[in-house]
């Protein structure tokens, strides 16, 4: 029994796979990711001047980021679901227009309830063409090498984390939120539109009528599709309630420790910059053993990594296993899109990787809300990290059952 095994994929008998072409494409998918993926990071860096603005409470003035979270999380199914249909340029065109919209009406919000309203239900639902659709719609033009391909597409996000926030805190002080507001919304339209455009030729496999076709290491698992996909997404909510402990808390935690918020902060820079690593590196190893392998390594890394956080409060160690953790957890989530694409499909690649990415952030949103209130219960945030090892065991388990079952169901009689 092999569980280290990439799972067998169709032979793609096409010239347009894991050619220069796709390469370019990647790049504009990139590219698209990360102005798309403005909308995720412009409002925690807007949330002071918008909470002066508005006087209101610090979480009065986060409410924006939650509601932007669930229309990214939502949005992601029916971007998903249109790609699927029609391709990946009307829901990129459609993004970029409600990411424009979403920016210039909360420029002229009137009130702290419209700019919330702005973020969830356009915002956050135009961001999420640039995620979970970019990475089905590359995974169809790439074979040999279709795991680094997802993996650097799925980079362009944490690359918008690393532009965006600086431009749109110089903006906020140099002309003002709303200014800057506005700003954005001509800035990722003018952008967005064109590049979208470049990407009209649709996938091979919908060119060729192979959309409905699964792949044949489908049947090795002996799950129907809405099984996997409940199991996946069950897997995802809870490998990311284990990552939102460090992610989402890491700047309190310093704060209580003595060292600072700068200290945190600066961990947490860290962390998204060596994801960037993190995600390629598990790209190239999803090439070479499969995406449900790759996932089990990261998730076993993710959790070794939250054990060390537990063990070890001085200053040095924490920046070290903070890097440690941006090494070990940047290359979860996109696993999860190739393990969909090596198990469904590809003509419901969009919806389906919509689905399990959706569970991911509904993970990020819970984790991160729960660990405060371990931390409110017991003053101490050791039993947040406890907490966070034990929803990452219960992913470790799901991954290896899914393993031991392919490799059951495929091993010689």
């Amino acid at each position: 029994m092999t569980l280290f095994r990439a799972s067998p994929l169709a032979p793609a008998g096409r010239e347009v796979i894991d050619t220069r072409a796709a390469w370019a494409r990647l790049a504009i998918a990139v590219a698209l990711s990360a102005f798309g993926g403005a909308g995720m990071w412009s409002v925690v860096v807007a949330i002071p001047a918008v909470e002066t603005a508005f006087e209101a409470s610090r979480a009065g003035a986060s409410f924006a980021y939650t509601l932007l979270m669930m229309g990214f999380a939502g949005g992601g199914i029916v971007m998903g679901r249109i790609a699927d249909r029609v391709g990946i340029v009307p829901p990129l065109v459609i993004g970029a227009l409600l990411l424009s919209a979403g920016y210039a009406i909360a420029s002229l919000a009137p009130n702290l309830t419209v700019f919330a309203l702005a973020h969830g239900l356009l915002i956050g639902v135009g961001a999420s063409a640039a995620f979970g659709p970019l990475l089905a719609e590359i995974s169809h033009w790439f074979q040999r090498r279709r795991g680094i391909a997802v993996a650097i597409c799925a980079s362009g996000n944490y690359v918008a984390g690393a532009i965006w926030p600086p431009f749109v805190q110089h903006l906020i002080e140099t002309v003002g939120w709303r200014q800057a507001h506005l700003t954005m919304a001509i800035v990722l339209v003018v952008a967005m539109v064109p590049l979208a455009l470049t990407m009209r030729r649709r996938a091979p496999v919908a060119a060729a009528g192979e959309a409905h076709v699964a792949p044949p290491g489908r049947a090795a698992l002996g799950l129907s599709t809405n099984a996997l996909t409940a199991l996946l997404m069950i897997a995802g909510v809870a490998c990311c309630v284990a990552m939102a402990m460090p992610q989402v808390h890491i700047v309190a935690y310093c704060g209580e420790l003595g060292y600072g918020a700068a200290a945190g902060a600066q961990m947490l820079s860290l962390m998204l910059g060596l994801g960037i690593v993190s995600r390629i590196a598990s790209g190239f190893i999803a090439d070479r053993i499969g995406g449900l392998a790759t996932l089990l390594i990261g998730s076993t890394l993710q959790a070794f990594a939250l054990v060390l956080y537990m063990l070890v409060d001085g200053l040095a160690a924490l920046y070290l296993v903070s890097a440690l953790f941006g090494l070990f957890q940047g290359g979860i989530v996109p696993s999860y899109a190739i393990v969909v694409r090596e198990y469904f499909a590809p003509g419901e690649a969009g919806v389906r990787v919509g689905i399990v990415l959706m569970a991911t952030i509904v993970g990020m949103a819970f984790g991160g809300w729960l660990s405060g209130l371990i931390f409110d219960l017991t003053g101490s945030y050791a039993m947040a990290f406890l907490n966070g090892v034990a929803w990452n065991l219960l992913n470790l388990g799901i991954v290896a059952l899914l393993l031991i079952r392919r490799g059951m169901r495929t091993a010689p009689a």
